[in-house]
């Protein structure tokens, strides 16, 4: 429109002018490359990311990776089953998160990284809420009934996980899962149980073990927890009876000679035998009041205190050796308890004398056994004494409730020093959360020692790569101290002990012939089939009693295997004998507790039966814990469930928060970490908007410019590139995930967005469209933009996703960025000399940034190419900046640069960046209305003479 002719009847001619001058802001305004994009700046993630899994269902997007990288190394990544049973909480949505960023990022380094999803089926929690489903008729239904609504329980909740597991955009064989409930899996775990039954590592035995009153079953040591316990803390007096060489030696008269022990477990008396004394500590017999009481030297004054009593004098100092095979007798029963030593014994805590039940306590058991002690467990499956324990009062009473009653009894017979209540840790059952208690009972045990279990297990730690490195001492500590493994538990839902009892003579038996037999029947039909068929059908031919010779009265045994066995075999069933892989999976990743779960026995059973490690590396991350470090629980009223926290924020950025925080202790989540890391995403996602929105008219297949056509600051950009490529993939591949997206943060942050960006911004909004300095800012930001989206596409899963489909289109560009490679560093960017000068050049900067805020704030200028900068520096300096030639204004955006004496009212000298020091004036000449900057040649054009010669020439 020729404006000149344009003429407005009845206007003004200011009227006219301003008109004038709008056509030229709009027509100026147009000739502008302004970003251009339908790439949303609001993420709505919580809409899009459902949106986002649909599509990755229906390309099959797994399924395509599998395919591309079938026949490739594999990287062998086996997941540990979460129990089917309740929704998913923060720490399994952090474990699960965890390891799609594992796989996506395998699979992106060219690595075919299969990932089966699996469900622990079996066991106590499941069986527990099926009970308080059923009520009374819990106890009316059979086994096989009961059996199938745990089924239908678990089948309930793998549904439900599922879901929250494919909401959480993790990739995998969400389709066709392993469960530890299927047939094949079921007959792997009876095979494997077989292997220890060949190898002669199984036995079944009356020893103690932990076990759960309410929940009636024998518990492992993984099963339970340790948290505080109120108990009576008893200080007891056992009369020593074989006295007659001591009241000799002592020069006595009629004073009683006492044994004094400690306990905070007062129902344990009625089961004791003995009172074991260290071998070699120094023990004294003290004269308290009118008696003698015999404890070690070194607890003499923390017994007094604790006791509220003081001795009198030290009348003789017995050695251990001395009083062993001696005789106390019992404090409320009318039988002897023998006086025994033990290494166990020492002086952290008590009287330096134990008392011993053995059939209530390991360490009491084991040095029984040496002794020849009865393993005496008066005490049922409900926790209840029995008639065994000689005291009627106390037949049917709850070994809890029985406390108050011992120690009353122990005052009436005079033989109670001190009681009071103590709070200390105690084992509960993680799934009643009820106290445990140690009771003697015949179970099935794994040895430990047998064909050097333990042995082999501790060299077997040794060769994996524990991440971080504490895990070794943690899992080898537990395995060094552990006891033989109870394998058995008195519950329905699980896989049976395969072995029969003689109905002749009682004994109990399992055979390799009993097993192989019955596995194949489960392969069929599951272990169903041991509650369904008749016990003939599982015998082999010719099978008969060891001890009596039956061969047709048996009965199957009713116990079922630990579900940690269960679980412990998944190597066998999945990575074995689904994918066909016999080597040790490469990485095993769970969180902290299961040094002593899963991690645990998948050891036991690989090395018991296949000599080695089931793993070569093991990966374990923390607990989630709230701001303050309090673990998470609805009674602390911290809890929030993460459906809400994903309808609030979206995935994306919890997915974020899995990244950014350092797993490898516990992980914190609070309002204020969440805020914080809804800021990083926004300028992450802002950085990848300006790159696509600045690419709207790319064509990398057209447009890309040679190397040698890069400007400085091009060269530096892709410099810096390869340097967070590197960092990243090294993180990556340490698993350090916080590394990686602090490194991201930093990049789209302080390298782009407030530095590369800001410089490129005059060229790639005012050059000319199709020009040379232009294409150059385009295929940076392309090369740019096409590495980070493939770095962050692990963790930013969707949003990585998004970016990809709105970079420029070429031949051949994958329909999903998990379909591509990790970027790889190029070493023709790489140039170390260039970072450096380019590093210096920004500390210069941020001298200049300083002086326009001033400037700023006075209202001196209004934005920074209103400016003029003066530059007062040392020599060395100013050659320095010199160097960057006619470019150096638009590195400061400012509208011009010149050398001198800094003087003006806004001066600022760094002592961080010393010998420089800059002013700000106004730049001198007219405002361009076009690019804004101050410029003398404004005017010169008579075609535009609002521009400057530049953008007078791209018009």
């Amino acid at each position: 429109m020729d404006w000149k002719n344009k003429q407005l009847n009845g206007k003004s001619s200011a009227v006219n002018n301003l008109y004038k001058y709008s056509i030229y802001m709009m027509d100026y305004k147009k000739t502008l490359n302004l970003p251009s994009t339908d790439f949303p700046m609001k993420a709505d993630l919580a809409k899009k990311e459902p949106e986002q899994i649909k599509k990755w269902e229906e390309m099959r997007l797994y399924e395509q990776i599998v395919e591309n990288n079938c026949g490739n190394k594999p990287y062998i990544f086996h997941d540990g089953p979460p129990y089917a049973n309740g929704h998913v909480h923060l720490g399994t949505m952090l474990n699960k998160i965890l390891k799609d960023i594992v796989v996506k990022y395998k699979n992106m380094t060219g690595y075919l990284c299969e990932f089966v999803p699996g469900w622990d089926c079996h066991g106590l929690p499941i069986e527990i809420e099926v009970d308080k489903k059923l009520g009374e008729k819990k106890n009316l239904l059979d086994p096989i009934e009961k059996r199938k609504a745990c089924r239908e329980h678990a089948l309930h909740f793998i549904d439900i996980q599922r879901k929250e597991f494919k909401r959480l955009g993790g990739i995998g064989r969400w389709d066709n899962p392993y469960t530890t409930m299927s047939n094949d899996y079921e007959a792997t775990i009876a095979r494997e149980f077989g292997k220890f039954v060949s190898n002669g590592s199984v036995y079944r035995e009356k020893k103690p073990i932990l076990w759960c009153a309410s929940c009636g079953t024998a518990l492992a040591e993984a099963e339970v927890e340790y948290k505080d316990h109120v108990s009576p803390s008893i200080y007891v007096k056992f009369h020593l009876k074989d006295d007659e060489i001591f009241r000799k030696e002592w020069k006595l008269k009629d004073e009683p000679i006492y044994l004094v022990i400690w306990t905070t477990t007062p129902w344990t008396i009625p089961a004791n035998l003995a009172i074991a004394l260290h071998p070699a500590l120094p023990y004294v017999a003290v004269k308290v009041d009118n008696e003698i009481w015999i404890l070690a030297e070194g607890l003499i004054d923390t017994v007094m205190k604790a006791v509220g009593k003081s001795y009198s004098d030290i009348v003789g100092r017995p050695t251990s050796k001395d009083l062993e095979h001696k005789h106390c007798r019992h404090p409320l029963i009318e039988r002897d308890s023998l006086i025994i030593l033990g290494e166990h014994v020492t002086l952290e805590a008590g009287t330096g004398a134990v008392h011993t039940a053995p059939g209530h306590g390991q360490e009491d058991y084991e040095v029984g056994l040496r002794y020849g002690l009865d393993v005496l467990a008066p005490v049922d499956g409900a926790g209840r004494f029995t008639s065994e324990c000689e005291l009627s009062e106390l037949v049917g009473v709850f070994v809890e409730t029985a406390n108050d009653k011992i120690v009353e009894m122990l005052r009436q017979k005079k033989n109670l020093i001190k009681s009071e209540n103590v709070s200390h840790s105690y084992p509960h059952c993680w799934r009643c959360k009820k106290p445990v208690i140690f009771r003697s009972t015949e179970q099935w045990f794994i040895s430990m020692e047998h064909r050097d279990l333990r042995k082999k297990s501790l060299l077997a730690i040794e060769e994996v790569e524990w991440i971080p490195p504490w895990g070794k001492n943690r899992i080898g500590g537990m395995i060094s101290m552990r006891p033989d493994w109870c394998i058995s538990r008195q519950r329905v839902w699980g896989v049976p002990i395969i072995a029969v009892g003689c109905e002749t003579c009682g004994t109990i038996q399992t055979t390799s012939e009993l097993i192989e037999k019955t596995v194949k029947i489960f392969e069929d039909e599951g272990s169903d089939a041991w509650f369904l068929r008749r016990v003939e059908d599982f015998l082999p031919e010719n099978f008969k009693c060891q001890t009596c010779g039956e061969k047709k009265k048996f009965l199957k045994e009713k116990d079922i295997l630990d579900v940690w066995f269960d679980s412990g075999v998944s190597y066998a069933a999945v990575l074995e004998n689904q994918l066909g892989i016999k080597e040790q999976a490469d990485l095993y990743l769970e969180g902290s507790d299961q040094h002593r779960g899963w991690f645990h026995t998948s050891l036991l059973t690989s090395v018991g039966t296949r000599g080695r490690a089931p793993y070569k590396r093991v990966l374990t991350h923390g607990f989630v814990v709230d701001g303050e470090g309090r673990k998470y629980s609805k009674s602390a009223k911290n809890y929030v469930p993460p459906e809400k926290l994903i309808e609030k924020y979206g995935v994306e950025i919890l997915r974020l928060w899995t990244s950014a925080e350092d797993y490898r202790d516990d992980i914190r989540f609070s309002d204020e970490i969440i805020t914080r890391l809804v800021e990083a995403y926004r300028k992450i996602r802002n950085t990848c908007r300006y790159i696509v929105a600045n690419l709207y008219d790319f064509d990398p297949s057209r447009d890309m410019v040679s190397d040698h056509e890069f400007m400085e600051i091009d060269r530096f950009a892709l410099h810096a590139l390869q340097g967070v490529i590197e960092k990243m993939l090294n993180a990556y591949e340490k698993f350090e995930f916080h590394v990686i997206t602090h490194a991201l943060n930093r990049f789209c942050a302080v390298e782009l967005s407030a530095f590369v960006f800001d410089i490129m911004k005059d060229r790639l909004y005012c050059e000319k469209k199709d020009g040379k300095k232009r294409r150059a800012a385009q295929t940076v930001l392309f090369k740019i933009g096409e590495a980070l989206v493939r770095l962050m596409a692990p963790i930013l899963s969707f949003t990585a996703e998004e970016v990809w489909q709105y970079l420029p289109t070429y031949t051949k560009k994958a329909d999903s960025v998990f379909l591509t490679r990790m970027p790889q560093i190029e070493d023709k960017y790489v140039n170390q000399e260039l970072g450096n000068r380019w590093e210096q050049f920004r500390r210069i900067r941020e001298v200049a940034t300083k002086v326009l805020e001033l400037a700023r704030a006075a209202k001196t200028i209004g934005n920074s190419l209103q400016a003029k900068l003066i530059i007062e520096a040392d020599e060395d300096k100013e050659r320095f900046l010199k160097s960057f030639g006619l470019d150096l204004a638009d590195l400061f955006i400012v509208s011009e640069v010149e050398f001198g004496k800094a003087e003006s009212s806004h001066v600022y000298e760094s002592n961080e960046c010393p010998g420089i020091k800059m002013a700000v004036v106004l730049a001198q000449g007219k405002k361009c209305i076009r690019c804004w900057k101050v410029n003398k040649s404004v005017g010169e054009d008579e075609k535009h003479p609002e521009l400057c010669s530049r953008c007078a020439s791209v018009v």
